[in-house]
């Protein structure tokens, strides 16, 4: 079977930027929902019309995979509005209740990635934001989707996502 909307896909890949370093890799295929949102659209369309057994290797600039990184979604905040425990890479839902930075969006995972005595800096760009991205896959097995996976646009009803959605648009940060 030919990768068609809507079907799911049994992926294995090996993730690395745009200088060939590696980022992330699953040697153990995965099931994804095609034509749903488990799959940036430029993975999508890299992998219409291939099959079981073939393999797929894209590049994709930052526009076709989690955007340019934007300088105006990092913010400081006050240290106090942070649990005692806070360390650098935790991630949170939204900016704290009381935060200070006007405008910021709501809907959107910020990472910590610095703290001081006196303020914490918050980036809700994804972490691979700004970054080409190189991605080689492999095509294990493709299959109908079921009913239940076409109205729920996911393999299991909860929705995986590989290289999905931005911080802040609905998705997922994590790469799967």
């Amino acid at each position: 079977m030919q990768i068609v909307a809507p079907c799911v896909v049994s992926l294995s890949w090996k993730l690395s930027d745009g200088q060939n370093r590696p980022i992330d890799e699953s040697a153990e295929p995965m099931e994804f929902y095609y034509g749903g949102g488990d799959l940036l659209p430029t993975l999508e369309e890299g992998l219409a019309g291939f099959g079981a057994g073939d393999s797929v290797q894209l590049h994709l600039e930052p526009e076709q995979a989690l955007g340019d990184y934007r300088a105006e979604l990092v913010c400081f905040e006050d240290r106090k509005l942070f649990p005692e425990q806070l360390e650098t890479g935790m991630a949170f839902e939204g900016l704290p209740a009381g935060h200070a930075t006007p405008d910021m969006p709501a809907d959107t995972v910020y990472i910590v990635t610095e703290i001081y005595p006196s303020h914490v800096v918050l980036d809700g760009n994804h972490p691979l934001a700004g970054l080409s991205l190189r991605v080689d896959m492999q095509i294990h097995a493709v299959r109908e989707a079921t009913a239940e996976e076409i109205e729920s646009h996911s393999v299991g009803g909860t929705p995986v996502t590989v290289l999905g959605s931005r911080p802040g648009q609905g998705g997922s940060t994590t790469l799967h």
